[in-house]
């Protein structure tokens, strides 16, 4: 694929201790298929560099994300998507340096999956996030086993049960987000120049593994069990399946909760 004609914009700076990745489908930047092989591709290549000491995720225009794509969440495609969304997700807890994530405009579904996926995130105040999938008639399986470490159980299942979206002062009150600026991208490479720049890329990987090393391996198997509970309990409910295809048809969805 391109340069070009690729969906994500892929960059190092600070003499290479910092890899820039990029959403480059403005305005929704949907997370499909080519944007999530972009991403594993990208941290594939760069994330054992020896120098390298952090990533910054962020996205062109508006928006960070709408989420992900409505018609790879369809039966015949959704195994294939949750596996490779969650093959990212998993290689962003296994990163062995600091995911900051810069966040604008709307982080939605799987958009606010990946950046949860994250370590630290930025945010402007007037920033929405959410995860609306329960609105569609199926649930977020990342954001089930991202979140409650995240903010806590209790906000986790307001924001997964009600689909209801936030600002960026809500979401940093709860947790969600670690640093409120109008201008996020700045905030976060100041906080990198500030703190990490100059310090030494080995130490820092064992830093990172050791705060880590217990709650990435539960997470981990927590998304094993939820996404199973997804691709084999819920994509065989009727209400799944009509809840999607009413989305893609633009119309009021058939419940018959079942």
């Amino acid at each position: 694929m391109s340069e070009a004609s690729s969906p994500l914009k892929v960059w190092l700076e600070r003499d290479g201790s910092l890899l820039r990745l990029r959403l480059a489908r403005p305005k929704a930047n949907i997370v499909d298929a080519a944007m999530i092989a972009a991403m594993r591709q990208a941290l594939g290549e760069h994330l054992q560099a020896p120098a390298l000491r952090a990533v910054l995720l962020d996205a062109e225009g508006p928006h960070f994300s709408f989420g992900a794509s409505v018609d790879e969440h369809m039966p015949d495609q959704c195994a294939q998507m949750l596996k490779s969304l969650h093959g990212l997700v998993r290689e962003m807890l296994d990163s062995p340096v600091p995911i900051l994530v810069a966040l604008r405009g709307q982080c939605l579904g799987g958009g606010l999956e990946v950046a949860a996926a994250g370590n630290l995130l930025f945010a402007a105040p007037d920033a929405k996030f959410g995860q609306p999938e329960i609105r569609l008639g199926v649930f977020a399986p990342a954001a089930s086993c991202l979140l409650p470490p995240r903010v806590g159980q209790a906000c986790a299942e307001d924001l997964l049960w009600s689909g209801r979206s936030i600002d960026g002062a809500e979401g940093h009150r709860i947790g969600l987000i670690d640093v409120l600026a109008e201008d996020p991208e700045a905030a976060a490479l100041r906080w990198f120049d500030e703190h990490i720049a100059r310090l030494s890329a080995s130490s820092l990987r064992f830093a990172v593994r050791a705060a880590r090393c217990d709650s990435v391996p539960r997470i981990k198997q927590k998304l094993d069990t939820v996404e199973a509970l997804y691709l084999e309990e819920l994509m065989a409910s009727h209400d799944a399946v009509e809840g999607l295809k009413a989305f893609l048809e633009k119309r009021s969805a058939n419940w018959e909760n079942r």
